[in-house]
């Protein structure tokens, strides 16, 4: 290709690029765009730096607008010589989020730019809400006002993207206030009055469009001297890569296309070039297609991660561990023992403890002991590249107790041979059931290897969290669909609170997750969530007749028959709990007393 094609300058259509901070706003954006013949959409999702990033790497190809939101769109008007459009957020949108925070226990504020702020203080005042609502204008300002409010005692923010994200990061519960369709449907209205405005821009939309045309993988764009005009490359490998191509340009301008091999940043890129020409103006085009040069090779159970991945899990549950105080974790450099039920989110506690360590820029190990076969045992204690051997890394063995007895002899001799623990960050996890200690080993590698030991309360002992963790799930639920559920009817919210989550946050997320499937209205009924509570009723009786010898008859706890009558008493209770899958009102009539006087058992905490 010699050159480009210049476009009409006269369309039938605006061309809209959205950049949407979240999933949820993406779908309601594509939802308005198909009822309208007056534009075409493209849309991606992308906050802050990454939604600019996006935007500046789509920019070129012919469109014509630019919408987004908040802090977003105030930073594409700086960097985008195209018009930017923001979608507003309404005072419906900030009603919204306030219905989801009515039954939550612990105070909330709204926190915003003043676009966000300015609105809610209006719709404060007309409905005679006593709520703190706080400004700010930057990043910087939302790490201090979250900080005090969490000082203040706020257990939650209702608030726009940029301090949703630093509310996250900073540990503290936050709602993202959503964009609904009459806040996008806006801003469409104003992006086809502006449509004339962005006319001058479409000649070197197509220019880069027909770059882009034939590789959806990175590309790099530089003139003759080398200077870069387009790039999908990211900052951490743009200095490598045009290090590597440069010297190129001149043979890929002399030969119009040409295609090479190069290793950059341990990745073996394919790098397939072109020559083109705008305005007389000759450049080089470089497709560059990856193939991952993994540095060990994986095994089964032993899984490598890295500060992003883990980030990105973490930050992106619909629950924090509040039981651990991650103040100081960082600075702790003794080995860690997570204990706690199933389900207690022990892993989730790893990963935080990693996020806070000074070794997070290395890799996370995973081992997950339940998993390890013959082949993955040996390599790991026998094999010179295996991860004990190296060092600054932080391992976390999941779920320890997991192994057998000669197994577990084995690791630890290995753990205090290596002197695993001073040269790398050591996490270990072990289940416990209700009512049970640790097993004896984990006590004696606690005293010997000298462990920081935190204990994750079961759900049910969590009973004031669950209108929070609801709000929580129901916002990023809210976030990745279509979904607007507002929150739960207090009877379904009673329910929840009051069943014993026998497999606690796995589970608690799994009936959300069906919850928020088969609920059509704006309220999750108290209907849906006693059904699905005697489904887990049902299949928790199946599982109490499996015979004996089976894999479910070493969960079943017998009675002793040597306790006082109180205790016996309790075990009881228990044992019909769980075979009623945790729900009170069939445990109760089972047990054949009232279910206020099984609330009593329970509300003293001796279930």
């Amino acid at each position: 290709m010699s050159g480009v094609i210049l476009p009409e300058m006269k369309k039938k259509k605006v061309r809209i690029l959205g950049i949407a901070p979240y999933a949820g706003m993406k779908s309601v954006m594509e939802r308005v765009a198909a009822e309208r013949t007056d534009l075409e959409l493209d849309v991606y999702v992308g906050d802050l730096d990454q939604g600019v990033n996006i935007a500046l790497q789509n920019i070129q190809s012919n469109y014509d607008i630019l919408i987004s939101r908040g802090g977003t769109a105030q930073m594409l008007e700086r960097e985008s010589s195209l018009p930017v459009i923001p979608v507003e957020i309404s005072t419906s949108d900030i009603l919204r989020a306030i219905k989801l925070c009515e039954n939550n226990a612990q105070p909330f504020a709204i926190v915003g730019f003043p676009n966000a702020t300015a609105n809610a203080s209006i719709l404060c005042e007309l409905m005679q809400y006593t709520i703190e609502i706080r400004t700010i204008h930057s990043r910087k300002e939302a790490q201090e006002t979250i900080a005090d409010l969490r000082a203040s005692g706020f257990g939650i923010v209702l608030c726009d993207m940029v301090s949703y994200t630093t509310a996250q990061k900073m540990e503290m519960n936050a709602i993202l206030i959503t964009s609904g369709m009459e806040s996008v449907s806006s801003a469409f209205d104003q992006a086809v009055n502006l449509y004339n405005t962005c006319r001058r821009m479409m000649a070197e939309g197509h220019f880069y469009q027909d770059i882009l045309r034939e590789s959806s993988q990175k590309v790099l764009v530089m003139k003759e001297n080398g200077e870069i005009i387009f790039t999908t490359v990211g900052e951490e490998q743009l200095g490598q890569t045009v290090e590597l191509l440069a010297p190129e340009i001149g043979d890929v301008i002399r030969r119009k296309v040409t295609k090479f091999f190069k290793n950059i940043d341990q990745t073996l890129y394919s790098c397939i070039c072109r020559s083109m020409t705008l305005y007389g103006h000759n450049y080089a085009v470089f497709y560059l297609s990856c193939s991952s040069v993994p540095i060990i090779s994986g095994k089964y159970g032993i899984q490598y991660s890295s500060q992003k991945q883990i980030e990105d899990v973490f930050f992106n549950n619909i629950y924090n561990v509040t039981d651990i105080n991650t103040e100081r974790l960082g600075d702790i450099s003794s080995p860690v023992l997570l204990t706690g039920e199933p389900g207690t989110g022990k892993e989730q506690a790893a990963r935080m403890i990693y996020s806070r360590s000074r070794l997070k820029s290395n890799p996370l190990i995973t081992i997950s002991c339940g998993l390890l076969n013959e082949r993955s045992w040996n390599f790991l204690v026998y094999h010179y590249n295996s991860p004990l051997n190296d060092n600054d890394n932080t391992i976390f063995f999941k779920n320890i107790s997991a192994l057998s007895r000669e197994r577990y002899a084995q690791l630890l001799s290995t753990i205090i041979d290596t002197n695993l623990c001073k040269r790398n960050r050591v996490i270990f996890s072990c289940d416990s059931l209700p009512d049970q200690e640790i097993p004896r080993e984990m006590r004696e590698m606690v005293n010997l290897l000298s462990c920081v030991t935190f204990h994750l309360r079961p759900t049910r002992e969590r009973a004031a969290d669950i209108p929070a963790l609801c709000a929580l799930y129901l916002n990023a639920a809210n976030l990745s669909s279509e979904n607007r559920i507002i929150g739960l009817e207090p009877e379904a919210l009673t329910l929840l609170q009051n069943y014993s989550w026998p497999y606690n946050y796995t589970q608690f997320r799994r009936i959300l997750s069906e919850l928020v499937l088969i609920t059509d209205t704006p309220y999750i009924t108290a209907g849906n969530v006693q059904m699905l509570l005697d489904k887990e009723a049902e299949i928790a009786g199946r599982a109490a007749a499996v015979p004996q010898g089976s894999e479910d008859t070493a969960l079943r706890r017998t009675l002793d028959l040597g306790k006082p009558l109180s205790e016996i008493t309790m075990d009881i209770i228990r044992l019909v709990l769980e075979e009623k899958g945790g729900n009170q009102s069939a445990a109760a009539k089972q047990l054949g007393i009232g279910r206020s006087t099984l609330w009593r058992y329970l509300n003293a905490g001796q279930v």
